[in-house]
């Protein structure tokens, strides 16, 4: 325990996981991971290079080729998703102190990841059970059929803003589809994976099926990607990464599922419940100390709620309680790292540089318990100019930036001016209004009255450089399977375009 009243939970054997096994890192060298929130080491783990990931591959790719998981009944499949959420819901208050740990998040937040993994592998197993092929109309003297086959072996490179929900986006719809896998967590926060490697062991997964490689994104990340024995890499991170990632991929034509960061807008107009619209604005940016993909950096607030909408968002922004993410209370943790805390407060000073006004927040804490933790104050920027880099680029932090509109279509404007289409919301109480700019938003998510729910059931990507595919849904399914035409000629007789007779 690196501080009075920290989670204890079990930590995982630190070693890599390949071929059903705990086994050493092919080097010497291991990483320090650290608590955020206090800069303590929480554990040494080895750190991976190429050979492991090679190893790794060529165990997931026997699984696949040579072991039974492909072709394993769905229904058995469709039961060991389940029984993984049974163990999940059996262990939450160990996983969730864990990932509180390596992320900094509120146990609070980490109690409804762990529950929401359980509800994703609930969901894919429920899924796979029930999805049937096509029976497509041909000529009657013919049997036309669609099959659903599990793709293969998957490099998956997960982030770490959520270490273990990225993954189970990934793993759940994988597993269901018959694929096996090879997961790179982040080398921030790798203990929440290597434990559920753990746990998937324990449910039953067989050896090879599921393995567990860390490293660097530059060395292992690179290494998964380019090796020719996988056929699909699934990635969550930023977007330069994930360019990277589309080149070396279209060179072994692997296919690519990518879901990469956003500008997020959140709209809000006069006629909104003032209320609601700012809870969830405060919600949208400081949940997680804004380091969520999705989170609603930028507001856009119709000129004439201006004045009111500011003095109400920053009399409750006063009362944000930063603090230890294990501590009752709390409402939001630390950054991930002194390095993004530094990258974020340059976001901050550019921001003012290019005109905005700093009406809250913008330094640390002055309170000298988080002295050691990598702590940023919710800070909200007025008066962003439109045409700023601030206005357009990912900060990934607890800074939010208001910028004004007069009418809609202003609104709708500004909010599409981005080269990024994750998520968008809309304020209003004209039911018409919200629905007609909802079309017209270029965003993967537009949420109406509200700001970052997500359910299993309804699918999760970007529009432009956002990404690439989805996740979750039954399209979330289908990006870990291949799609078979299987044809019968039920009239065989000889003759044809060059036969006889």
């Amino acid at each position: 325990m690196d501080h009075d009243g920290a989670p204890t939970p079990r930590l995982p054997q630190a070693s890599l996981q390949i071929g059903g096994r705990a086994v050493a890192s092919s080097g010497d060298a291991t990483r320090s991971v650290v608590n955020p929130a206090t800069g303590a080491t929480i554990v040494d783990v080895p750190e991976g290079d190429a050979r492991d990931a090679d190893r790794a591959v060529l165990a997931a790719r026997a699984a696949f080729d040579d072991g039974p998981w492909p072709h394993t009944p769905v229904s058995e499949r469709a039961l060991l998703l389940h029984r993984v959420a049974d163990l999940m819901e059996r262990d939450i208050e160990e996983f969730a102190g864990l990932e509180t740990l390596d992320t900094g998040k509120t146990l609070t937040e980490s109690r409804a990841d762990m529950a929401d993994i359980a509800g994703v592998f609930r969901y894919f197993s429920a899924l796979i059970a029930t999805q049937t092929g096509d029976v497509n109309p041909v000529p009657a003297n013919a049997l036309s059929l669609t099959l659903h086959e599990p793709l293969g072996v998957v490099a998956m490179i997960t982030p770490w803003n959520y270490p273990l929900l990225q993954a189970a986006w990934k793993i759940a719809p994988a597993l269901a589809a018959g694929c096996t896998f090879v997961v790179k967590p982040s080398e921030l926060t790798p203990l929440t994976t290597l434990r559920f490697g753990e746990l998937l062991d324990e449910a039953g997964v067989p050896a090879g099926v599921a393995n567990v490689v860390l490293g660097s994104g530059a060395t292992v990340g690179a290494a998964l990607v380019e090796h020719p024995a996988v056929d699909m890499v699934s990635f969550t991170g930023g977007t330069q990464t994930g360019r990277v990632i589309s080149r070396t991929a279209a060179e072994h034509v692997k296919r690519v599922a990518l879901e990469l960061g956003g500008k997020n807008p959140n709209i809000v107009f006069a006629d909104a419940d003032l209320d609601a619209a700012v809870d969830k604005a405060l919600e949208a940016v400081f949940f997680h100390a804004g380091q969520v993909c999705s989170a609603g950096s930028r507001l856009l607030v119709e000129e004439s709620l201006r004045e009111r909408f500011l003095d109400a968002l920053l009399e409750r922004g006063r009362r944000i309680r930063i603090g230890f993410g294990w501590e009752a209370g709390t409402e939001m943790g630390p950054l991930i790292s002194a390095e993004h805390r530094q990258k974020v407060e340059g976001y901050v000073q550019l921001a003012q540089e290019e005109g905005a006004n700093l009406v809250l927040g913008g330094g640390r804490p002055s309170d000298e318990r988080l002295a050691r933790g990598y702590f940023l104050e919710p800070t909200i920027l007025d008066g962003l100019p439109s045409t700023g880099r601030v206005a357009h680029e990912e900060i990934f932090g607890p800074v939010l930036t208001v910028e004004t509109f007069t009418d809609a279509e202003e609104g709708m404007r500004l909010a599409n001016d981005t080269v990024t289409g994750l998520a968008a919301a809309v304020w209003t109480a004209d039911t018409p209004k919200a629905m007609a700019l909802a079309r017209r938003l270029r965003f993967g998510t537009v949420w109406l009255n509200d700001f970052h729910p997500y359910f299993p059931q309804a699918p999760w990507g970007g529009y432009k450089q956002s990404g690439v595919g989805r996740e979750l849904g039954l399209t979330g399914l289908r990006e870990y399977q291949e799609e078979k035409h299987l044809y019968m000629n039920l009239e065989v007789k000889a003759g044809g375009w060059f036969g006889g007779g």
